[in-house]
């Protein structure tokens, strides 16, 4: 009885096996001839890129020259900030917010052993910052084991808590940092903010300014994220009653501080400190943001 039990349960399991898909066998032994070991996802800045004239901008810097079998892609989308330009900038970040979701979604059901990298450069870095933010808080179609790099240039939502290379800044990016931060991809998530960048360095105490980033991300919402919409609203509230209440971000909006805040705003846009990234140095060794990314990818890439 327990020989002719035996029988049965190998049996079976020999049937099973057999009526296994080969892919599924197969799958671990060869990945495709097109699959590269490490896919870069690239999303240029605002102006940088659109539909109909695909560019790389800075971030061409970064991925040219890689060693090894490495396959860059750039996210061509509206790359627009004003509604006069045809889209509003939360529908622009969101064209390339999707479509960087879609090209390693691709590669990622294509290639089972393809690792991948994420670039990103103003609102650029604001796309992929949210997109390495969904994979590493597990609400991606890619587990975040396979990403092996995140660089976000000027990100608009920089954290006090992200992995800032470089000098310190001061408080926040002008949108607000992201609820829940990067999960799983904290320690492989780096970000570059040069002093005095208003994109990536919102002073705390500048709430008109904090307010204004917010609505800039309302301009298109998502019903999906009507939750972290209102913590973020929440967050900005208490900050703003903790620091002086109403009456602050009265004297804030006021005209001779409009008037002051229109000239930072102008100054800031003069001085060309948010493209400074090719000349901004980080380290010791004399690597400036786009050097330190090129060469961190390239040690990713031929290892």
């Amino acid at each position: 009885m327990l020989f002719r039990w035996r029988t049965t349960v190998v049996s079976a399991a020999a049937v099973m096996i057999a009526a296994l898909p080969v892919g599924v066998r197969s799958a671990a032994q060869a990945a495709p001839p097109d699959c590269p070991s490490l896919y870069v996802v690239a999303i240029p800045g605002t102006w940088e890129t659109s539909d109909k004239d695909p560019g790389k901008g800075m971030l061409a810097n970064v991925t040219n020259n890689l060693p090894g079998d490495v396959r860059t892609d750039y996210v061509a989308y509206a790359a627009t900030a004003f509604p006069w330009e045809g889209d509003v900038y939360g529908r622009s970040k969101a064209e390339a917010v999707n479509r960087a979701r879609g090209m390693i979604s691709a590669m990622a059901l294509h290639c089972g052993a393809t690792r991948f990298a994420l670039l990103g450069y103003s609102q650029g870095a604001d796309a992929a910052g949210d997109v390495a933010a969904s994979i590493g808080t597990g609400l991606s179609v890619v587990p975040a084991n396979r990403v092996a790099l995140v660089g976000l240039i000027a990100d608009p939502r920089r954290s006090p808590t992200d992995q800032l290379i470089g000098a310190p800044v001061g408080g926040a990016g002008a949108s607000g940092p992201r609820v829940g931060g990067f999960g799983w991809l904290s320690n492989r998530t780096y970000t570059f903010c040069a002093p005095g960048d208003l994109y990536c360095s919102m002073p705390n105490g500048d709430f008109a300014g904090r307010i204004g980033g917010l609505l800039v991300q309302l301009s298109n919402p998502d019903p999906a994220q009507f939750g972290n919409y209102q913590r973020e609203v929440s967050t900005l509230v208490t900050d703003a009653l903790a620091a002086g209440g109403v009456g602050l971000l009265d004297n804030q909006i006021n005209r001779q501080e409009y008037d002051q805040r229109r000239k930072q705003i102008n100054d800031f846009l003069k001085s060309g400190i948010h493209q400074s990234y090719p000349r901004y140095v980080v380290d010791s060794n004399g690597d400036t943001a786009l050097t330190w990314l090129h060469d961190r990818l390239a040690g990713i890439a031929g290892s």
